[in-house]
């Protein structure tokens, strides 16, 4: 659940009376805590003692905040007062532009309006999009390259066959059409246990990622694919396929029919 703050839960609840602490997943690996334990909270003019109530995504400071009412610190901090608001602006509103039209008049009462402050988690989720991204790509090349290895194998192997042909009439762009014809089942036939496997591969990848730094990641993080979002992804393994063999249909079409005839 993405909170007006900022803040994405991973798990629980946000806070909605005093004595009541929210926490990211680092402080309750270091507390040795869970959701409903109480820990105390020390460092102030006397203990305070909160329940913990949900787990935040939140990688500020390592992780080790706890996000609770102001009013739960009254006994400790009588003079606490709330020195931040957080505001939610409607979809489609320019931030940069609202933001500078408040600090005209907040300038001078000493207080600052700012864009983004708040959004640390969303920077962890853009870093670990942008790894996937590599990865994929990554995977993507290395299978473009072997279906260029196979068909290129392939083609090598029929050159007579491509030869004779041609010598029938076969035009360029028709002996490029082959050789991507024959790809094609094979790409149809990759793509479609291909994606069930990528999802799969996704959903236990993320978390890991997310593990190693020590951070539980939310099931809107994670679960980013929809049912209309699958089909066009089945077709992923043909475009691999396309993607590899054109260099070999592009040498095919290029190949002269004598040379080709000649060639045993």
């Amino acid at each position: 659940m993405r909170l007006p703050g900022g803040y994405t839960m991973v798990s629980g609840r946000w806070t909605d009376k005093p004595g009541e602490a929210v926490v990211p997943p680092p402080f309750l690996t270091a507390t040795g805590t869970r959701i409903g334990d109480t820990v105390t909270l020390n460092g102030m003019a006397e203990p305070v003692t909160v329940r913990i109530v949900g787990e935040v995504l939140d990688p500020r400071n390592d992780g080790r905040q706890v996000f609770t009412d102001a009013s739960t610190l009254t006994s400790a901090h009588p003079d606490l007062t709330e020195t931040s608001h957080h505001i939610a602006v409607t979809s489609g509103t320019d931030v940069t532009a609202y933001a500078d039209a408040l600090n005209e008049d907040l300038t001078p009462l000493g207080a600052t309006a700012r864009v983004g402050g708040l959004d640390a988690s969303g920077d962890m989720v853009v870093t670990l999009n942008a790894l996937s991204m590599t990865l994929t790509l990554m995977l993507v090349t290395v299978a473009a390259l072997g279906v260029l290895n196979g068909v290129l194998l392939d083609t090598r192997e029929r050159v007579r066959e491509i030869g004779v042909h041609k010598a029938l009439g076969m035009t360029p762009r028709q002996t490029v059409a082959m050789v991507l014809t024959s790809v094609t089942v094979t790409g149809l036939v990759a793509g479609t246990p291909g994606v069930p496997l990528g999802v799969a591969l996704h959903g236990w990848v993320l978390p890991a990622m997310g593990d190693s730094v020590g951070f539980r990641l939310p099931g809107s993080v994670i679960a980013v694919y929809h049912g209309a979002e699958l089909l066009p992804l089945t077709l992923g393994g043909l475009l691999i396929a396309t993607l590899g063999a054109l260099l070999p249909a592009g040498w095919a079409a290029r190949a002269r029919t004598a040379t080709a005839l000649r060639t045993e």
